[in-house]
């Protein structure tokens, strides 16, 4: 299947990024389940806004109160007019408008048994325990899937109850683990010996089942059915009884099999005395007791404790006390403290447990990913302020009648005012972009006299955005987002000051975000995919000694990190900057996985269609192109695109035709005539085996749907890229092929093919889309010979006015226009060369998403990580300077995980001596002399040596040397005297605004070689 209307209810434009997290089948399975949630305070609109999106088949949200003030500290689909109205009534058209394909209908009255009988999935939120009970033991009688969510300030519990026969068909987000057969005994059991491609441990994990693919010998484990394993080493396993099986010879591939599991879970009555919970320790038997206690407490009092009562906690601790035997395992200050905040209502801790709620909605929906069993717990009570600096009290959390009396009841009216002061910059207004914006204007930040959010972004808005990216609709599709989010927000929340602009931050945008901009700033949160332009935001922050907030997400795994001047690592430090690449000689010759021929055939689109395009066009219109050191590769492209111009679909057919015939049997019988089946590259050590699998040619059929869909694909790009209107007949290509005769094969002499990247890298003129390369370097008088023939060609085509009709067309991949042939060429040029090597196919979805690079996506994981964010935002806005309150999380909602560690101190970066320094050290010197004067060069060096003890022999700004104490003396003293915006003015005659910061780079003289000196920050009295 490849488009949406061969999948009936599936909007692959829509749903794509959540498609490559979720499977057809698990969407399929959603588009038919009913969900209820009850209670639509800020925990159950995240709850219903996560669902929405991903398109089950339809909501209906339950909610007999009515908003209050407090709500709308969380609650982002009501606003202080809906103050009095009742919350589901209130909030049903907002929720309505995230996914047409959802219908969203409102409940006020009591939830009976028919009722809850039209639903599979009942999610209760904000409810007494004695409903909960109830609904709990009709759902598990009726077999409907029951979570129960709930949070209380900083602490939120979940529970999920699937019933006594729950089958979970994929347990595991990851893709299945497959290693290379290097040896299976006859015995039993049998042993198999196994790496992976890179020759590390197999990876299996014990009990895991696995089949067998491309033996020679042993040939019976081909194919068969999944076996479990026990695993005896990182290299070696059991499989069983194998000592009737012929021996084994070589070769192989052992994949796991993902098979369903079966689960059982108890109500929610039986599991409330004896509670399974996710990690369980005593901080969690402790939340489990306090949330039990709260119950007794409301039950008792008809209200939750007041915040910061002392009488009120008491007796929650008291309640506490008596609900177990155990009271040693009782954290008596954990449950005061829970007691204190349990009437407030915080927008990120809603964003975070929504998402993983919402997950386990999914999960019940479609048996996809693991859920949880049964209970888990959450707290961050570390957002309060650290001892001994800040006391709340009853009446500075007591409410005020404002829209953020939830979030008051927990910081503190002072706290409120701090957050309305803060100017962030969020850069990125994407899925995770507009998770934090909406959690923002929540909470209040940037909402008061002097705050600010400026939000940049420069994409505009798709429609496969729409999905999870909760601030768009339909009608915005073309539209900037930075400006759309801005506007959503507002409307959100009214006194948020947000400005949107329409720029990425790079060292090309600096003068929109330089020294002015970012040194007024008090933090700056990341929305970013690129790990590049994430390590630069980050240097940013170094540089103006800035916190950080960095968030990512693929698919259910996701991260915070945060960065605290002076008392963190920085972004870079925790995180591998580099995207691993596959070796060269693996695509080129060796590959064996789909992934290794999908980005071959990905690199041959480009080689094709776009390459040879632009080349031909810079040939025709530059004249200076041949005056430029070309590769004789690139003249040659030249000369042969122009040589191939094609008059007719006959002739684009005939092209295709015998680019096939190279590719996948020519190049391949080369191959094998370089190294035979039988090749050794040692003695009794085969050449082809582990991950080198020996290729096969293929001989072209008219008749084979793969065939005709590259000789279709490549003849209708090529055809675009040479700007030939001409129908695409499929019935004409067949006749075109059959009637064509192809050149035989003829051996390439004097080839080397490179077996590893030390060869590769000795090839001359080493590109990918080259399929061998020579053996010596192009010779000088041929290439010198092409060159004067292509410029004699030029003025030919420029003297008979013929050059424009040479002109051609480049085509750029773009993934998602599905009717533009490029996916198709790209799945059946890796398929064929997967056919070659004896690869399993990869469909036209996992085409589209490897050759694409589409990050997998999906709301519930986004909502979880921006809310984790916004918890570390808290304590920048407190000022925490305890490293431990800190926490970087990873998140996996396919398992549930949730890891939370303590961020790792700033290594050391500089030294100089005996002294170092971390990152976030620089030596600072004000710019202006005891005269008021800016200074000179001479007098900074002179300050260098006297109050830091430097004595300079180099200056350097950028990459351009200010100072050296080699110059001539005549180049030293008029460069000493300069002024030092003088030293680092912009081109002569140019506007150039001074920055307010001038980084230096030293050099001493008695600098070590292993010493590196932190940065001189000269803070100039211009702007």
């Amino acid at each position: 299947m490849r488009r949406s209307e061969s999948l009936g209810e599936i909007d692959e434009g829509l749903y794509s990024r959540q498609l490559y997290v979720l499977g057809h089948e698990a969407m399929r399975r959603l588009a038919k389940t009913a969900v209820l949630v009850s209670g639509m305070k800020g925990l159950g609109v995240e709850i219903a806004k996560n669902i929405i999106l991903a398109g089950v088949k339809s909501i209906t949200v339950h909610d007999p109160g009515n908003v209050q003030w407090s709500d709308l500290s969380s609650q982002f689909f009501l606003s202080e007019s809906n103050v009095g109205q009742n919350r589901a009534v209130a909030s049903q058209q907002r929720l309505a408008e995230l996914n047409s394909y959802v219908p969203v209908t409102a409940y006020t009255r009591e939830l009976s048994e028919s009722f809850l009988a039209a639903f599979q999935v009942v999610v209760l939120s904000n409810s007494p325990l004695e409903e909960q009970l109830r609904i709990s033991d009709i759902c598990h009688a009726c077999s409907i899937r029951f979570i129960l969510a709930d949070t209380k300030g900083l602490a939120g519990q979940l529970f999920c109850d699937f019933g006594e026969n729950f089958v979970v068909d994929e347990p595991s987000e990851a893709e299945p683990v497959c290693a290379y057969v290097q040896q299976i005994s006859q015995g039993t059991p049998g042993v198999v010996t196994c790496r992976d491609g890179q020759g590390h441990g197999h990876g299996f994990a014990d009990g895991d089942f696995v089949t067998f693919s491309n033996l020679e010998g042993m040939s019976q484990l081909n194919g068969c059915k999944p076996h479990a394993i026990h695993v005896l080493d990182e290299f070696t396993l059991e499989i069983g009884d194998t000592s009737s099986f012929a021996p084994y010879q070589r070769g192989g591939v052992i994949t796991q099999v993902k098979v369903p599991q079966l689960h059982s879970y108890e109500p929610l009555r039986a599991s409330l005395a004896k509670p399974k919970i996710k990690a369980m320790d005593d901080r969690g038997h402790s939340l489990h007791l306090a949330f039990r206690a709260l119950h007794a407490f409301a039950a008792e009092m008809g209200r939750l404790p007041r915040p910061r009562a002392q009488a009120d906690a008491e007796r929650l601790l008291e309640l506490a006390r008596g609900l177990t035997a155990h009271q040693e395992l009782l954290d008596e200050g954990l449950v005061r403290t829970f007691a204190h905040v349990s009437a407030g209502e915080l927008s990120p801790m809603a964003a975070f447990l929504g998402g993983l709620a919402a997950q386990e909605v999914l999960k019940a929906a479609s048996g996809k990913f693991l859920p949880l069993a049964q209970w888990f717990y959450f707290d961050a009570l570390e957002c309060l302020p650290e001892q001994g600096t800040t006391l709340l009290t009853e009446e500075s959390c007591a409410p005020r009648g404002s829209r953020y009396d939830g979030q008051i009841a927990v910081f503190g009216a002072d706290f409120q005012e701090r957050l309305g002061r803060q100017k962030y910059f969020v850069v990125g207004a994407g899925a995770i972009g507009c998770e934090l914006l909406k959690n923002f204007a929540m909470i209040g930040l940037a909402a008061g006299e002097g705050g600010s959010v400026t939000v940049t972004d420069m994409d505009t808005i798709e429609r496969s955005n729409l999905s999870r990216q909760l601030l768009f609709r339909p009608r915005d599709v073309g539209k900037l987002k930075s400006e759309t989010a801005a506007a959503a927000v507002r409307r959100m929340n009214p006194t948020t000051r947000v400005t949107a602009q329409p720029h990425h931050v790079g060292p090309d945008t600096e003068m929109f975000y330089g020294d002015d901009f970012f040194m007024a700033l008090d933090g700056v949160a990341n929305a970013l995919d690129s790990m590049q332009a994430r390590a630069y935001v980050d240097g940013r922050c170094i540089r103006y000694l800035k916190p950080l907030l960095d968030s990512g997400t693929e698919g259910t795994k996701g991260h915070v990190q945060v960065v605290v001047p002076h008392l963190t690592q920085p972004f870079g430090s925790a995180l591998d900057l580099t995207e691993s690449a596959v070796p060269l000689c693996t695509l080129r010759h060796f590959p064996s996985a789909i992934e290794h021929t999908l980005q071959w055939a990905r690199d041959e689109f480009d080689g094709l269609f776009k390459v040879p395009a632009e080349n031909v066009n810079k040939f025709l219109e530059d004249p200076a192109f041949l005056e430029v050191q070309r590769t004789m590769q690139d003249l040659e492209g030249v000369r042969s695109s122009l040589q191939e111009k094609p008059r007719s679909w006959q002739d684009c057919v005939s092209w295709a035709r015998q680019r096939w015939e190279s590719l996948y049997h020519h190049t391949i019988l080369n191959l094998l005539h370089a190294f035979p089946p039988g090749h050794e590259t040692s003695p009794g050590v085969p050449f082809w085996a582990g991950p080198k699998r020996c290729p096969q040619p293929l001989e072209f059929d008219c008749d084979n749907s793969t065939h005709m869909d590259y000789i279709m694909a490549a003849a209708s790009l090529f055809a675009q890229t040479h700007r030939l209107q001409v129908p695409r007949d499929r019935a004409a290509a067949r006749e075109t092929l059959r009637a064509m005769a192809v050149p035989p094969f003829q051996r390439e002499v004097g080839v080397q093919i490179p077996v590893t990247e030390e060869e590769m890298e000795e090839v001359p003129g080493c590109v990918a889309a080259a399929p061998l390369f020579s053996v010596s370097p192009a010779d000088e008088e041929q290439l010198a010979a092409l060159r004067q023939e292509l410029a004699e060609r030029r003025r030919t085509l420029l003297e008979g006015g013929c050059s424009s009709t040479h002109l051609m067309e480049p085509i750029h991949f773009e993934k998602d226009d599905d009717s533009n042939g490029h996916v198709d060429f790209i799945m059946a040029a890796s398929n064929l060369r997967a056919a070659n090597y004896g690869i399993a196919p990869a469909d036209w979805h996992k085409s589209k998403r490897v050759a694409g690079r589409i990050v997998p996506a999906i709301a519930t994981t986004t909502a979880a990580v921006a809310g984790l964010a916004c918890l570390e935002l808290y304590k920048l806005v407190w000022g925490h300077r305890d490293l431990g309150s800190y926490c970087n999380s990873f998140l996996q909602l396919a398992e549930p995980l949730l890891a939370r560690f303590r961020p790792l101190s700033p290594p050391a970066t500089y030294k100089y001596g005996q002294e170092t320094w971390s990152c976030w050290h620089r030596v600072e010197v004000p710019g202006i002399g005891a005269h008021r004067e800016e200074l000179s060069l001479q007098e900074l060096l002179d300050q260098l040596q006297g109050v830091h003890g430097l004595p300079v022999r180099t200056v350097l700004c950028g990459v351009t040397i200010l100072y050296a104490s080699f110059w001539a003396k005549q180049k030293r003293e008029a460069q000493l005297a300069r002024r030092l915006t003088q030293l680092v003015g912009g081109p002569s005659g140019a506007a150039w605004p001074p920055p307010r910061i001038l980084v230096l780079d030293l050099v001493c003289e008695d600098q070590q070689d292993d010493d590196v000196l932190p940065p001189v920050h000269v803070r100039l009295p211009c702007g």
